[in-house]
């Protein structure tokens, strides 16, 4: 008599064991999948069609002809460091090289520097787009939140000028100027600050 083919010899007791095994399986490689995942680089956050990033005042401290630098932190100044990061894309989700961005903020006691250049300097994006900027985490200014001021202009193109802001500040509910559309991602590393942000320019 021939044999039965070998899936009809997997009996009752055989099936569960497998079924167990294949289980195992999956879970094994989900887990190894997770685990990949938490390794990768966060993908920036843009999507087709994504609204212009929204322009804001610009104050009164701006200063024209800051030093091109991706620190802006006087050396041997006290604070808690703050590092932002980001990208900056067009409308239609296409990283943008070359990009100017112009920043100027408080120092870590809420005063702004307008003789020199203290807290002051601009940057360009890399050739994906891409910017990241050293600084510290400004004081508070009176009748404001915490917030960084910035001018972003792709080559040839407007400028956007514009705010960041800090999540979690009890200022942000009072600050008129205030939008959470502009609130950067930021979160505790040891003793200092990550921020992220992306904009997205209207070209």
């Amino acid at each position: 008599m021939a044999a039965a083919p070998a899936a009809v010899l997997l009996g009752s007791a055989a099936a569960p064991a497998l079924a167990r095994d294949r289980v195992a399986e999956a879970q094994s490689g989900r887990q190894s999948g997770q685990q990949r995942s938490r390794l990768l680089e966060p993908t920036p956050s843009c999507d087709d069609g994504d609204q212009p990033t929204p322009p804001q005042t610009e104050g009164p401290y701006f200063k024209p002809n800051s030093p091109e630098r991706d620190s802006i932190v006087p050396p041997g100044t006290p604070g808690m460091a703050l590092t932002v990061t980001g990208y900056v894309f067009s409308i239609r989700c296409e990283p943008l090289a070359n990009v100017l961005l112009d920043w100027w903020q408080a120092d870590p006691y809420g005063a702004y520097d307008n003789w020199g250049y203290r807290f002051r300097g601009h940057q360009f994006t890399n050739s994906d787009g891409s910017f990241e900027l050293g600084t510290l985490h400004p004081g508070l200014y009176p009748g404001r939140t915490r917030h960084l001021h910035v001018k972003v202009q792709a080559p040839g193109q407007r400028i956007l000028t514009t705010q960041l802001y800090f999540p979690g500040e009890p200022r942000n509910e009072t600050d008129q100027i205030f939008d959470p559309r502009l609130l950067m991602t930021i979160r505790q590393d040891g003793s200092s600050l990550q921020g992220s942000f992306d904009f997205v320019l209207n070209v």
